[in-house]
């Protein structure tokens, strides 16, 4: 059996097991599962997510897998930018389609990080080398990951703690949904006050 074939047929039961028996190492194994999302695509989000949260309980699973999952990101992201000008970086960026989505990453970059990082399923490896690639900032990188991230870890978590409630009362839902509209307001003003500060540090600097 391929790798890939034995991480996409992990169940609920696979995991737990997995993490009840390396309790005794504290967050360490909740955090390296996620973390290792961003290097095995087809680890299951949704169920890494879920299940850290029922068996960490719903914060300690929510943090162990916003950290895991930050921390993958960012490394990924820190190894491309650190390999820019490789033969093979060069040809994978010179591919037309590549080239057309990475100028409207260079143009929306922020945006681009941050509303897919809310979505629990994609390909978070290319969204970071995409990233990598068009030469975005790694402060606005840092930024979008932290707070996209924590959204969707956080809503997932939410359900994964106790989906029961959820399948009883769906409109509790509805508080999920506000929390990312105003995890997206603050996100986005974040950013704002450090583009006018670079501006600005940029203007004084003419």
């Amino acid at each position: 059996m391929s790798l890939s074939h034995y991480v996409s047929s992990l169940t609920e039961e696979d995991l737990k097991s997995w993490l009840e028996r390396y309790r005794s190492l504290g967050p360490l194994p909740g955090i390296l599962l996620t973390f290792a999302k961003s290097f095995i695509p087809p680890l299951p989000t949704i169920l890494i997510v879920g299940v850290n949260a029922a068996v960490y309980g719903l914060w300690l699973g929510f943090l162990y897998s916003w950290i895991g999952i930050v921390a993958g990101c960012v490394t990924t992201f820190l190894i491309v930018r650190s390999i820019a000008g490789h033969p093979w970086l060069d040809r994978w960026a010179q591919k037309p389609k590549v080239q057309k989505s990475l100028a409207w990453v260079r143009r929306n970059a922020f945006s681009y990080v941050f509303l897919l990082s809310l979505f629990p399923v994609g390909p978070f490896v290319v969204i970071n080398m995409a990233a990598a690639a068009a030469r975005m900032s790694f402060r606005s990188f840092l930024i979008a990951i932290v707070f996209g991230k924590a959204i969707m870890v956080f809503a997932v978590s939410i359900i994964g703690h106790d989906v029961g409630r959820f399948i009883e009362r769906p409109a509790e839902l509805i508080y999920v949904v506000l929390f990312v509209g105003v995890s997206l307001y603050i996100s986005k003003k974040i950013e704002r006050r450090f583009a006018e500060n670079a501006e600005r540090r940029g203007g004084d600097a003419a």
